[in-house]
């Protein structure tokens, strides 16, 4: 794979993840803060955080929808195809909410995160490119921690275009909260126009694509079939619902414990980015030669515990940060490690398979701890960090418990 192929596939990450760093703390202040005019004045707290777990649940969950066609029709009608579809969603979904906004409309804001949501399959598909082009098992891990560099470039990109384009110092007027998303909707234009002239599929294969609802199950249920994914899987899915429980509520908690707004919220944004791109450039090769992939993925677990913890019972804002760099610093060396995991587990063939399920297991954690911790933020905002806790505790005694064997111990070895 070229150099500019690489480069295009990490700037259409960064495009994906954009849509995370830039627009939750902006949905954070629409619904959070009074003064902003998107929800009546007299809205109770409980029910905008209610309001905020609905609409960051309804991205997740339209999310975990589209991601099973779209790794499908990826397969199918090639990556490149498949990239140029969703980034096409992406800008329709970027122009509905662009209307939402002018518009007061928590319906369309809805709508325009579902769409977006819908055709957010672009880090699997781009996942699956870089192990196409990929040469052998440590080339493939390598490209996978590029790929989080491209999230984290995303998530620091995000906060600090959403921030500069919505403060009045620096724009005067033109600066408002949609103002960034006509940001969004430029970098998009400039991702098709790259993956249209500077991306080629290294994979010919193809497989023809047949539209069955089931396929939303099917791509989970056929797991069984693949006793290593079947083992791997449970743990997996813990890590991330600590992850994105973690993730989905820092700007709601920062608001409602220390009265951050946009740039509070935008600056956790920017650290999380800042701790993976870090780890994620430079860490995940010399991590995976010292330590076995098991030790790197259990003291990611490990850790989690500890900054869920320290993050929900901070004696300060200031030092709420803290947590949240180790979390992210961990988390991405953990992350490609366990995805070079899942990959060396099936077979060429399967890798659009396998990298689209492990980013629906994401997606539906997203979802579901979304609109559960709406709820619960409006109960105790500690609450979605005792989950955070609690998963990251039940990964760790998944793997303990089933993680052994000869053929996962070479996987993890």
């Amino acid at each position: 794979m070229t150099k500019i192929a690489k480069i295009t596939l990490l700037f259409v990450v960064f495009v994906d993840l954009i849509g995370q760093g830039l627009v939750f703390p902006i949905i954070n202040s629409l619904i959070m803060e009074k003064n902003s005019g998107f929800l009546p004045q007299n809205t109770p707290i409980g029910q905008r955080h209610v309001y905020y777990g609905l609409v960051i649940g309804c991205f997740f969950l339209s999310w975990f929808l589209g991601v099973v066609y779209v790794s499908k029709v990826s397969d199918s009608i090639g990556r490149k195809n498949a990239l140029l579809v969703c980034l096409g969603g992406a800008l329709a979904g970027y122009a509905i909410t662009i209307i939402a906004l002018y518009l007061n409309s928590l319906v369309l804001l809805i709508l325009g995160r579902s769409i977006t949501g819908f055709t957010a399959g672009n880090q699997p598909i781009a996942q699956a490119a870089m192990i196409d082009g990929s040469t052998d098992a440590a080339d493939r891990d390598r490209n996978m921690g590029y790929i989080i560099t491209g999230v984290s470039f995303g998530l620091v990109g995000g906060p600090i275009i959403g921030a500069v384009l919505s403060d009045s110092a620096l724009l005067g007027s033109a600066a408002t909260l949609r103002t960034p998303f006509y940001g969004a909707f430029v970098l998009v234009m400039i991702a098709i126009f790259l993956v249209s002239f500077y991306f080629k599929d290294t994979r010919t294969e193809r497989t023809p694509f047949v539209f069955r609802p089931r396929d939303i199950t099917d791509s989970l249920i056929a797991v069984r079939a693949y006793p290593m994914v079947l083992k791997i899987l449970p743990v997996y899915a813990l890590f991330m619902i600590a992850n994105v429980t973690f993730y989905v509520f820092v700007d709601n908690f920062l608001t409602s414990a220390w009265g951050y707004g946009v740039i509070g919220g935008s600056m956790a944004m920017v650290v999380i980015g800042v701790a993976l791109a870090f780890s994620s450039t430079f860490l995940v090769k010399p991590a995976q030669e010292r330590f076995s992939k098991h030790s790197i993925i259990r003291a990611s677990l490990v850790l989690m515990v500890i900054c869920g913890i320290a993050f929900a019972f901070s004696p300060n804002g200031v030092l709420s940060y803290v947590p949240v760099f180790f979390f992210y610093f961990f988390f991405g060396v953990s992350y490609p490690t366990i995805l070079g995991v899942f990959s060396s587990s099936v077979s060429e063939a399967d890798q659009g398979w396998v990298m689209g399920v492990t980013t629906a297991v994401f997606c539906l954690a997203g979802g579901v701890m979304s609109l559960i911790g709406g709820g619960l933020m409006s109960v105790d905002i500690r609450l979605p960090y005792y989950i955070v806790v609690l998963s990251a505790l039940l990964g760790l005694i998944g793997m303990y418990r089933s993680w052994k064997g000869k053929e996962i111990a070479a996987l993890l070895a």
